[in-house]
């Protein structure tokens, strides 16, 4: 899940985002900071909260101050600036402590944000033993603070950490603690509206096992809840008779006026029966669909785990045969090409809890030995560029040749006569590496850019390429603890951005 619908979770269901408000009337400078779109100036967006930190932390209103500051960091790192978001969460840290003027369980709340912050980054960056440790950092701080909806957005928190690291059974018993204890607070729309969007990112995510236990959970809340909810209604249709009984035997004496208010209250009582029934009979159909749906789903988890199984065991039972047929026939080389991709493919997305082997390199003889290759296959007059410090890094070499050799194979098809290729690494953090590979030319459609990294979406001619090439590159990404993707920002052709977490 990504940090910005982590944030809007805990600051819509549990509150926490707005506590301050009650406190300290929110200052002209956060104001504008809010006004801004992030996701179209991400930038103005992140330095207005910057400077309502500062405002705040100077007037020693010490949690709005790391409210702001908190929003900010979360802008840094949502662009891959780890290092910033760091710094300015200790920045943060340091004016809390500070602070003269402002009690331990203030401080204790601003400090609950910052560690909730780098919890979420070290969370984004597949780093469990940093995470656990703020999140252990975050539970001391809310037992500090005794802050209700502190302790709230800590459950959550707990909750999205369990699951992010696929520890399904802790996340599923701190979920329903979460959830019995707004439960019995009778707040039932909150409680459904956290399951609701718990099912929604499942299904954003295609994670078809999240979806699954979500729903397991909401049935189960669901069916001890109505009861409940009914319970309450009764009582207090009850009382209110009651309440009314009671002003009628003090304020009227009149039988007539007395029988007329009986049996208007009958009315309402079966009025009110009868829509109970029919509300019971909308909750048994919504019930039934909402079990058959839960039915499909897993059925549509376990038709595509036997659908990859059966393409790659297919894929595996040809090859042999294939291998005997000329490979010098194009529809014969094609037809190997695609059987060896698709049980690349297959191994990767099976293999992809698995770690992988690193060894050190040292990136510019790496990186000019991947140019070395492509020099033959360039068009004329085309200038090659590697740009690339004199460092080492550990990295899986196996993976990153593939993947980089693919992407300048492509980048010497398509850049025309006269262009130039790149080749560029760049060190963003401490552990955080880049590599760049672009090309002059035409460029890709934005409505395109997120299709080529998916398989099997459209038919082709196997002759003219399978389309695989880059959603195995993508994988073999993704199994190196990193990501690909498509620099949007660079006009002057194509750049591909690989970002590995080592």
């Amino acid at each position: 899940m990504s940090k910005k619908i982590l944030f809007i979770l805990v600051t819509l269901f549990l509150g926490f985002g707005s506590v301050n408000a009650e406190e300290v009337q929110k200052s002209e400078l956060q104001q504008r900071a809010e006004a801004v779109d992030a996701n179209k100036n991400i930038a103005g967006a992140r330095s207005t909260f910057i400077r309502a930190f500062e405002d705040y932390a100077a007037k020693g209103h010490i949690r709005q101050a790391a409210e702001c500051g908190a929003k900010a960091a979360a802008l840094y790192y949502k662009e891959n600036m780890y290092q910033e978001a760091f710094d300015l969460l200790r920045r943060i840290d340091q004016a809390t402590n500070a602070d003269s003027k402002s009690s331990s369980v203030e401080k204790a709340a601003a400090h609950y944000m910052t560690s909730r912050e780098r919890m979420q980054m070290y969370m984004k960056m597949r780093r469990g033993a940093n995470t656990l440790e703020h999140l252990k950092a975050m539970e001391n701080h809310a037992n500090v603070s005794g802050d209700e909806q502190v302790q709230n957005d800590l459950l959550y928190n707990k909750a999205i950490y369990y699951y992010t690291f696929g520890q399904n059974a802790e996340g599923n018993a701190v979920f329903k603690e979460m959830a019995d204890k707004l439960t019995k607070q009778k707040e039932y729309d909150k409680v459904d509206e956290v399951y609701q969007t718990l099912i929604a990112n499942g299904r954003k995510s295609n994670s078809a096992s999240l979806v699954a236990q979500s729903y397991k959970g909401y049935m189960a809340w669901k069916d001890s809840t109505t009861a409940l909810k009914y319970a309450d209604e009764i009582a207090g249709l009850k009382n209110q008779i009651k309440d009314n009984e009671a002003s009628i035997a003090e304020k009227d004496s009149s039988l007539t006026a007395r029988m007329a208010f009986i049996i208007g209250l009958g009315i309402l009582a079966g009025i009110l029966a009868a829509a109970l029934v029919v509300g019971a009979i909308v909750l048994l159909r919504f019930i039934l669909l909402t079990r058959k749906q839960k039915k499909d789903i897993q059925m549509l988890t376990d038709s595509n785990a036997l659908k990859a199984k059966f393409i790659s065991n297919i894929a595996g039972q040809l090859q042999p045969t294939f291998e005997k047929l000329d490979s010098s026939i194009p529809e014969v080389k094609a037809l190997l090409d695609f059987s060896e991709h698709i049980q690349t493919l297959s191994m990767l997305e099976n293999s992809m809890d698995e770690a992988v082997e690193l060894e050190e390199i040292q990136i510019p003889q790496f990186c000019e030995g991947l140019m070395d290759q492509i020099r033959g296959k360039v068009k004329k007059d085309v200038e090659i560029k590697v740009n690339a410090p004199k460092m080492s890094a550990s990295v899986n070499k196996e993976y990153l040749s593939n993947l980089l050799l693919h992407l300048l194979d492509n980048a010497a098809e398509y850049t025309p006569e006269e262009g130039t290729i790149w080749l560029e690494f760049k060190k963003r953090s401490a552990h955080t590496l880049q590599f760049l590979v672009a090309n002059t030319g035409s460029t890709i459609p934005e409505e395109k850019r997120e299709d080529i990294f998916k398989p099997f979406l459209e038919i082709r001619d196997l002759t003219e390429g399978d389309g695989l090439g880059l959603p195995i590159c993508k994988q073999m990404a993704r199994k190196m603890n990193g990501d690909l993707e498509i620099d949007a920002e660079f006009t002057k052709g194509v750049r591909f951005v690989l970002e590995l977490h080592v």
